[in-house]
């Protein structure tokens, strides 16, 4: 549905009898001579104190929040992933990270041991994250790439700006700024965990800029960085592309874009990932794309042959949930008053990574707080900036308080959707059955887990939850809970020192998630068993957080205290089954 709209609308925009461009500001301005284009792209014409007060408090708040959420324990295995890759890549052993290895093909099909110098540009292929390795060897911490990951979106927005100041005036600029740094798709993303998509808004906004600009090198070089975001964004590149093509400005350079961006996924994802591990084609393309292929493995060549062999199943699941897909564009596009549902140029370039989430299966991808949703926003703000620019008549007081109410909607969905685990302490994580945790009491627990980290050493291995993983990643040997065994530098297997389990958490959990009910489930009797073979000994645990190391007999008390909780767990765990 989302796909035969995006395609109605663009079609019907392209077909107008005059050119939009011929009605745009930029048509004007590439008549302008050098001088004046000088003057058009000063500094005081492109970044006022407006605008920049409002980078700051988009940068704050989200600063705050984000490194809250990270110190009280809610930052969870991704941010742990990322932060061992930049660790690894710090001491020259690049990209690899045992946190990956556990969700390997070869870890979660073959039953393999996790390994230290996994790789994983066999997952996912992104070489951009090298950009920002000189900031985190100032800072080798996950809580720096908290910081990386805001500054990077807060530089978007001031590029957003730029780009908006060339077609309109300060004022509608600054609201469409304003959008952007209140839509939901930018907010939800910024407080995940780090992801490198986060990279995207500031290469794309940068290319159009040097676009516009007609700087052709930079929109080389802009490109290129696109591409070594991840294997997938050469999709986000493409859609560049056919803006340029269908537009008619630079026709030669849209086509050079899509090929690029076509050619380079395929050639990242069936040569160069697989010289890594066989995971693109074993687990990730087969868990996103899997209903189009034959079997449990499948190339993207084969899946696009796939796809493009069987339009009927890429038809049922284009119409799957349609109200989900109608909700997400109408959420995506609140803070520019769905101006880009009516923007031809917006569905040129954000069509495309839309179409790719829509082709997904399983659990819908559409979430508006996850990361994928801002693979769309470049597109969609700069469509509507296009759009602003030949009705720029509607932008009248009414219309201002209209747009100035969509942003304030949007801010509050936001806030009761609560994006991952931002504001818990404001917004009950349920309210049926009831889970809500005060700030006091939260941070009251995080003292008592910082007090056991403090116990283990810096180099020592270790298995831990969710929520510690990334906080023990700052290390060579780390996996999460269940995984006990890890396979090392010298190809040995050899059982980790330490696993340290945040039960509380999963206590709190597991009443209303699954997902959290079967960890416990799995946990108790791990620890039972771990403990009774005496191959490892409880020497701490502190507001039912348990810390367990190698070799060492359990202390008495500690283990009276933990049996006494693993039994009650029990009784708990089979009133939750039954119910």
């Amino acid at each position: 549905m989302t796909a035969l709209a995006a395609c109605g609308i663009v079609v019907k925009g392209f077909r107008d009898e005059q050119n939009p461009f011929d009605r745009c500001l930029h048509y004007r301005h590439m008549r302008l001579k050098a001088p004046e284009f000088r003057k058009l792209f000063s500094a005081d014409a492109l970044f006022s104190r407006p605008v920049l007060i409002l980078a700051a408090i988009f940068f704050s708040i989200t600063l705050v929040f984000g490194l809250h959420r990270y110190f009280t324990y809610f930052a969870s295995y991704d941010q742990g992933i990322f932060n061992q890759v930049y660790w690894n890549s710090l001491h020259g052993r690049f990209f690899q990270s045992s946190l990956s290895s556990v969700l390997s093909s070869a870890v979660v099909h073959d039953n393999q041991v996790p390994a230290v110098f996994y790789h994983r540009l066999g997952q996912h292929f992104t070489p951009a994250l090298l950009l920002w390795l000189p900031i985190y060897a100032l800072f080798p911490s996950p809580a720096t790439l908290v910081v990386l990951q805001v500054s990077l979106v807060t530089l978007g927005g001031l590029l957003l700006y730029a780009l908006a100041r060339l077609y309109l005036s300060p004022a509608l600029s600054l609201m469409v700024t304003a959008g952007y740094y209140s839509s939901n798709a930018v907010i939800g993303p910024v407080f995940s965990n780090f992801h490198d998509l986060c990279q995207i808004p500031v290469f794309v906004f940068s290319l159009l800029l040097a676009m516009e600009k007609r700087i052709w090198w930079l929109v080389w070089l802009m490109a290129f960085l696109l591409l070594m975001v991840r294997e997938d964004t050469g999709v986000v590149l493409f859609g560049v592309g056919v803006y340029m093509l269908v537009s008619r400005r630079f026709p030669r350079v849209g086509l050079i874009l899509c090929a690029a961006g076509f050619g380079y996924a395929l050639l990242v994802t069936n040569v160069f990932m697989p010289a890594f591990s066989d995971d693109i084609s074993r687990r990730f393309a087969i868990e996103r794309f899997g209903q189009y292929a034959s079997g449990n493995q499948a190339t993207t060549v084969q899946l696009l042959w796939a796809i493009a062999s069987h339009p009927q199943r890429v038809l049922a699941t284009i119409f799957r949930e349609p109200e989900v897909k109608v909700f997400y564009l109408l959420i995506q596009t609140l803070t520019l008053v769905l101006i880009p549902l009516r923007a031809p140029y917006a569905w040129a370039i954000a069509g495309f990574p839309l179409l790719q989430l829509c082709l997904q299966k399983g659990d819908s991808p559409l979430g508006i707080h996850i990361r994928y949703a801002i693979t769309l926003v470049p597109g969609l703000f700069y469509g509507a900036v296009l759009w602003w620019s030949t009705h720029a008549n509607q932008f009248k007081p009414r219309f201002r308080q209209l747009w100035a109410g969509c942003i304030a909607l949007s801010l509050l969905i936001g806030l009761a959707y609560n994006p991952n685990e931002a504001f818990y302490f404001i917004v009950p994580t349920s309210f049926k059955p009831w889970i809500y945790v005060s700030l006091p009491r939260q941070w009251e627990h995080a003292s008592h887990i910082n007090h056991l980290l403090q116990e283990i050493p810096p180099d020592a291995s270790v298995s831990a939850t969710t929520y510690i993983v990334p906080h023990v990643s700052t290390r060579r040997e780390v996996l999460r809970v269940p995984f006990m065994q890890v396979r090392n530098d010298q190809n040995d297997v050899v059982d980790v020192d330490y696993l340290i389990a945040d039960l509380w958490q999963l206590e709190r959990y597991q009443v209303a998630f699954k997902l959290e009910r079967g960890h416990l489930r799995d946990l108790v009797p791990l620890i039972d068993t771990l403990t009774s073979q005496n191959r490892y000994g409880v020497v701490g645990l502190e507001d039912k957080v348990i810390l367990l190391k190698k070799g060492v007999p359990s202390q008495p008390e500690l283990l009276k205290t933990w049996k006494g909780l693993a039994q009650e767990y029990r009784s708990r765990l089979i009133k939750e089954t039954a119910k």
